[in-house]
């Protein structure tokens, strides 16, 4: 025999009425805006890690019974590096297989660049750039399988295999040459290495964070769907059981009908990826923007996260349903108010106390301290209702407005449900405290106007000193011309020539264009090799704060504006009899919105407070203070995530008065 399930469950949904279709259409809703998300985080993990393997051929993989010479250099162009291959086949050995990009391994004189960098060559004068590599009557290109980003400046040099460009050991630059990866030289047979670029190394990791911070309030944001329509789920259900329904059968019906709703919204967000797909791509993020195949998760991927959403409104729903199954007459005569016990606290200072031992003993994994943040974020979510429990009923104590008294009421009555309406912007909180006052660099290598080109020894240096001043002179070039033995300036422990260049960036550019052949397989280099490190790890922290930032605040603000309907569907038996009783029903809107201010103002104070005590944290092992722009920047973010906010809860006015319109009929 057939379950009954599918079919009651069925009529009941086509039977819910316009309430009932207002809840599933907002279920559906938050699906949809819950999978997009998801899936945009997936594609940007993902992605991340694929281009950045896209760049580990340009770092030779040493192999002793290879075929041609590789070597790997590294210029600036103003603050944007300019990767230059060269590539030398060995005489009397096989053909060396391709590039990636390339149509054929280059021959000597040839000279492949990137669509970006040949646009550069073309628009900057040559003295800046383009007599920095072979003089050709045109340059071939390089396809998107050797680039990361359409924006990437690369350039693939065919020489011979007598050339000082290559025969001449490219030895690390000093201190940041050594452990920067931009600069290296060995024989190969193949471009299958697998250290890639210090330009992307970063990304897959910052990435991962960003996916921790944002995932969070977006799975808060698909639980809350699951639970619209609770209090109305709740009494219908309620009913069958008291007719005789078993639990397993009320149980199945809604996660059925949840599952459904949340399938069809997801699958909506799906959707709606697939057509976004080429305007994601145009976001830049790190070395530049994206191709679009590189943000595509799969079919396997994009099924999981439907499933994924899906499951979670009707996991969400299902766990509404715990009363209706033990008390069914409780439920339906509304006499159970929700409590929340002190082992919340407990449990929640217990989880400080760990994650403040862990990251004061230090050498904490990557991993470990993303753990660590989503131990953070469920302690919070925990501590959360006990908070606006026990808020709830110090504001009733001292109430003395009506407004004020009906508030408090509602935060005791319901805890969970009003820290689900502002946790999005109390989780949000704690990104923007940590983000806008960080202030991650390193501030002690800072050499303006300096172009430094190394050499073998102190006496190779002292000739090629002379040269560089010839050099720089013929190019206009004003500058003061030094020999270093490496312990001063730049060069950093390398022998070496070093030009205090006077002048603006073209100047500098121009000089490292002069000094390109002094030494030969010896690139010149700036503040922005020495610096390339760091200032691609800070960047990309600070590309991923501005991000999240934007997705969290926006999360929390369609969740805070999803739970405000919600509620007023949910409440409005109530608000029906107080509008009965001649409540007003500016009083009931006064008293929605200060049931979101009271728990707002301390949690997410709060969360806030600690985002700021973790940057601090973070600022003093870098040695660097609390960013002034940013305090201001955090200011914004807070008074204009607060104003949106309730913004939210005011788009739900016209559904308050919607439901109370005929109080008569409605509080049956």
């Amino acid at each position: 025999m057939s379950s009954p399930v599918p079919q009651l469950a069925w009529f009941l949904a086509r039977r819910s009425g316009r309430r009932g279709l207002h809840s599933q259409l907002l279920a559906a809703g938050a699906a949809a805006v819950g999978s997009l998300i998801l899936l945009v985080l997936t594609a940007a993990y993902f992605g991340s890690g694929a281009r950045a393997q896209d760049t580990a051929w340009r770092t030779p993989a040493p192999d002793r019974h290879g075929t041609a010479v590789q070597t790997l250099g590294t210029t600036y162009l103003g603050d944007r590096p300019v990767t230059v291959v060269s590539l030398a086949q060995l005489p009397g050995r096989h053909t060396t297989p391709a590039p990636p990009g390339l149509t054929g391994f280059p021959e000597p004189g040839q000279v492949y660049v990137s669509p970006a960098l040949a646009d550069l060559l073309d628009k900057t004068p040559a003295n800046q750039l383009a007599d920095r590599f072979p003089k050709v009557s045109s340059y071939g290109t390089i396809g998107d399988a050797g680039l990361a980003a359409p924006e990437e400046l690369v350039a693939v040099i065919g020489r011979d295999a007598s050339d000082p460009a290559v025969s001449t050991a490219a030895e690390p630059l000093g201190l940041f040459g050594q452990f920067g990866g931009q600069t290296a030289r060995a024989v190969v047979s193949g471009f299958d290495g697998t250290e890639v670029s210090v330009f992307t190394s970063a990304d897959k990791a910052v990435v991962s964070i960003g996916v921790a911070i944002v995932a969070v309030p977006v799975i808060v944001l698909a639980a809350a769907a699951g639970r619209l329509g609770a209090a109305r789920r709740e009494q219908r259900l309620a009913a069958l059981r008291l007719a005789g329904a078993t639990p397993r059968q009320i149980l199945a019906m809604t996660g059925l009908e949840s599952a459904v709703v949340g399938a069809a919204g997801a699958l909506a967000g799906a959707l709606a990826y697939c057509l976004l797909l080429p305007a994601l791509a145009e976001i830049p993020f790190g070395i530049g923007t994206w191709y679009t195949g590189r943000l595509w998760v799969g079919l396997p991927w994009l099924l999981a996260v439907v499933a994924f959403v899906a499951g979670l409104i009707a996991v969400s729903a299902m766990t509404t349903l715990r009363q209706v199954a033990v008390s069914p007459l409780g439920v339906a005569q509304q006499a159970n108010p929700s409590r929340t016990r002190l082992v919340r606290l407990v449990l929640f200072a217990a989880v400080l106390v760990y994650i403040y031992v862990t990251a004061s003993s230090g050498g904490t994994s990557a991993r470990q301290q993303l753990a660590m943040l989503l131990m953070f974020y469920g302690a919070f979510w925990l501590l959360g209702p006990w908070v606006v429990d026990r808020l709830g009923r110090i504001t009733a104590r001292f109430a003395r407005r009506p407004a004020t008294l009906l508030a408090a009421r509602r935060l005791t009555d319901d805890p969970r449900g009003s820290w689900r309406t502002v946790s999005g912007l109390v989780l949000a909180g704690f990104v923007a405290g940590f983000f806008t006052v960080g202030n991650v660099s390193i501030d002690d290598y800072r050499f303006p106007g300096q172009v430094a080109v190394p050499t073998t020894s102190a006496a190779k240096a002292r000739t090629a000193t002379a040269e560089a001043r010839t050099l720089l002179h013929a190019a206009g070039v004003k500058a003061t011309v030094t020999t270093s033995d490496g312990d001063d300036g730049i060069l950093f422990g390398t022998p070496g020539v070093i030009a205090h260049v006077s002048g603006s960036a073209p100047q500098v550019d121009t000089a490292v264009t002069a000094l390109s052949g002094l030494v030969p397989g010896k690139l010149p280099y700036t503040q922005a090799y020495a610096t390339a490190e760091n200032d691609a790890f800070t960047g990309r922290l600070g590309e991923l704060g501005t991000a999240a930032l934007a997705v969290s605040f926006l999360v929390a603000t369609a969740s805070a504006g999803l739970t405000a309907a919600a509620n007023v569907l949910d409440r409005r038996r109530v608000y029906a009899l107080l509008r009965l009783a001649g409540t007003p029903l500016k009083l009931l809107d006064r008293a929605r919105f200060r049931e979101t201010v009271l728990p707002l103002v301390v949690l997410a104070g709060g969360t806030t407070a600690a985002g700021i005590y973790a940057a601090f944290q973070v600022n003093k092992l870098f040695d660097s203070t609390i960013s002034a722009s940013g305090a201001m920047t955090l200011a914004v973010c807070v008074t204009v995530g607060a104003l949106a906010m309730f913004a939210a809860i005011g788009a739900s006015r016209p559904l308050l008065r919607a439901v109370t319109e005929d109080a008569a009929q409605t509080a049956d």
